[in-house]
């Protein structure tokens, strides 16, 4: 009994390990496909329905999706130049 109690902890630790890679492959979500769907006009759940994914999933990427939107153009407006003084309102002479 006490050689098979961990024979049986350790073929299930071997089980586990081994089903994890697969479920967190099968949970994975393309949402380029998710949002070319949803700005083509389609609802979520049709989305969903016809990529066999939970509305949720849907709903991650447009988040996720506008969440990169918003930081790019933050971003760009920070990158930005700020409109440099033009030269009567810098100039020695003009005051």
């Amino acid at each position: 009994m006490r050689k098979i109690v961990p024979g049986i902890a350790a073929v299930a630790l071997v089980v586990t390990l081994g089903i994890g890679p697969v479920i967190a492959q099968a949970a994975k979500v393309d949402c380029t496909k998710v949002m070319s769907e949803l700005n083509s006009g389609k609802k979520a759940r049709a989305v969903a329905e016809d990529l066999k994914i939970s509305t949720s999933s849907v709903y991650r990427c447009r988040s996720r999706a506008r969440a990169a939107a918003k930081s790019s153009s933050t971003a760009a407006a920070e990158a930005s130049p700020m409109a440099s003084p033009s030269p009567a309102h810098g100039s020695p002479s003009s005051h």
